[in-house]
Parts: C-alpha cells; structure tokens; sequence
C-alpha cells in the first residue's frame, strides 16, 4: 500500500470503534480527513453521531459531507477522539501538530473518555522527537518566549533550531490566533518533563506533546493493519 491506501485503512479500522449515537472528536489532519470521509458515508447510510471538529479545516469538511456538528460549549463531554499523530512511541505518547491544531486537538482530547490515533507505520518512533515540536505560543512577547523556551530545553539538554512557522510568506496563525514555534530538539529522552518545563512558561500556550492521552492506536503498514495499546 502507498502513504494514502496506509491512512485509509487506519481510518476505516477506526471507524469500527465508533457506533451510533456516539459524541465523537473528530481530528485534524490528512489521516483525520480520510476517518471524516468514511465516517461520512456512514452518517448517511443511517449512523447517528454528533462531532466535535479540532478545527476550522475539520468543521468545514464534516459541513460538506453532511457529518453533523456540535461545539464542546453544547457538548462539553464526548466518548470518543480519533485523531492522526505526528509521531507515536510504545507508551502511545504522541507528537501531534504538524497541521496546526494541537492547542483544539488536545482539548478536545481531554474532554473524551477516550482517544484512538490513526496512523501509518512511518509515524512509529522509539523516542518522541523525530518530528519538531510543535509549540503554540503568543503574539504578545514572542522573543521573550523563545529565549524562556530555548533555557528550559537546555535545563534538560535538548537545543537545535526553534522556527517560527511560516505559510505564504507570513507567520502561521492558529485558529485561536497564536503562533507556532517549530522545535527540532531532536530525541526527547524525558518528554514528560519537557512538557511541565514548557507549561511553566507564561508565554507558551500549548505544545505537540500529547502524554497520557492515548488509549489505542490503529497503525496501517504494507503487511496491514495492527491495534497498540500503551506499554505504560
């Protein structure tokens, strides 16, 4: 199978997890809008859900296909997320990001009694760090957050590139209105501690570590599709 047949069939393993009448998060991302594809085909083949998109991007594919929508405001406790991930470890910590939605992502997460990754096989990492991390940060003090990001990361003896994200040739903005700081530390040995490190920074509004999360993960690979739960 190439990249695309791979995230097709995680979103369709998936989506057997997922039965009528069901509050579901919906993620962001190129394997979540397979999931939002075929999940669609099954709202109108009689399914009854609502969902909750992780994004604009999301909530306007559901919009087109006829997925129906709700707001965490209406729906403040969901049963069920299925998302994509950046990067997935044995412990099913996750780097999550890459489509700009982490800060929704992981409140949307939170708020469910259960999360599911999709992925394919390529996303599977022994230490989370591969991918830069993503970190959602505030206009207001830009330099000032990167300068407290770059002396926590050096506190635990991480350092490499911190990139501003860029789209079109101006900063990327998220759907909450905040920046992205894109940090290539490279192998994250402790990544619980990075995040409490992060989280410690007035200026950081969210990052792409996502721990503790994660219930399972549907991963599809050339030889098909196989379920992990965490090693934790």
């Amino acid at each position: 199978m190439d990249a695309k047949a791979m995230k097709i069939e995680a979103a369709r393993a998936a989506l057997e997890h997922v039965t009528s009448g069901m509050r579901l998060g919906i993620g962001t991302g190129s394997t979540a809008e397979e999931f939002v594809r075929l999940l669609a085909v099954k709202v109108a083949e009689g399914m009854k859900i609502i969902g909750v998109p992780t994004s604009e991007r999301t909530a306007a594919l559901c919009v087109q296909l006829g997925v129906p929508l709700s707001t965490l405001e209406e729906t403040p406790e969901l049963d069920l997320t299925i998302d994509g991930a950046d990067e997935v470890d044995a412990d099913l910590s996750l780097i999550k990001g890459g489509g700009g939605a982490l800060l929704r992502e992981k409140i949307v997460a939170s708020a469910s009694a259960k999360m599911i990754v999709i992925a394919d096989e390529s996303k599977i990492v022994d230490t989370l760090g591969r991918f830069p991390l993503p970190i959602e940060v505030n206009r207001f003090g830009l330099k000032a957050t990167e300068t407290a990001v770059r002396k926590a990361a050096a506190s635990l003896g991480l350092s490499g590139p911190l990139t501003l994200r860029m789209t079109g040739g101006e900063p990327f903005v998220t759907d909450g209105g905040h920046l992205i700081l894109d940090a290539s530390f490279g192998r994250i040995p402790d990544a619980r501690a990075l995040s409490d490190a992060l989280h410690a920074i007035p200026g950081v509004v969210e990052h792409g570590l996502f721990l503790g999360l994660a219930d399972l993960a549907v991963i599809a690979g050339s030889t098909g599709i196989r379920t992990l739960v965490p090693a934790r």
